[in-house]
């Protein structure tokens, strides 16, 4: 399974950004999806999930209100809608995969990694 996101970049706090990730081939909606961020010296952490047919989503704490995962099992597609950046929020975003029941917020549960897409926050 190959995961493929794109979407980061450069924006000034306040701003908007939205990732995707692709994953091609037919087992895209058999899929727990998830993004994960990292900054230099920092564990590798979950920014949210969502189940294989969108009735369960979460985000976490630092990212509730501002960030919203979306997948479109048509398109073999997740993203991440990130309004309200801040500087704090810039870091490698991943998407990753799991083939296993349930939405986890452990690195362990997840066995398929995206490339990383890098998001900075400054003005």
């Amino acid at each position: 399974v190959q995961l493929q996101a794109s979407g980061g970049g450069l924006v000034q706090p306040g701003g908007s950004l939205r990732l995707s990730c692709v994953v091609p081939g037919g087992t895209f909606n058999m899929l727990v999806m998830a993004w994960f961020r990292q900054t230099p010296g920092k564990e590798r952490e979950y920014v949210a999930g969502i189940s294989w047919n969108s009735d369960y989503s979460s985000h976490a704490d630092a990212v509730k209100g501002r960030f919203t995962i979306s997948r479109d099992n048509a398109k073999n597609e997740v993203s991440l809608r990130m309004n309200g950046l801040k500087p704090e929020d810039t870091a490698v975003y991943y998407c990753a995969a799991s083939s296993s029941v349930g939405v986890r917020r452990e690195l362990s549960h997840y066995e398929y990694w995206g490339q990383g897409t890098l998001v900075t926050v400054s003005s």
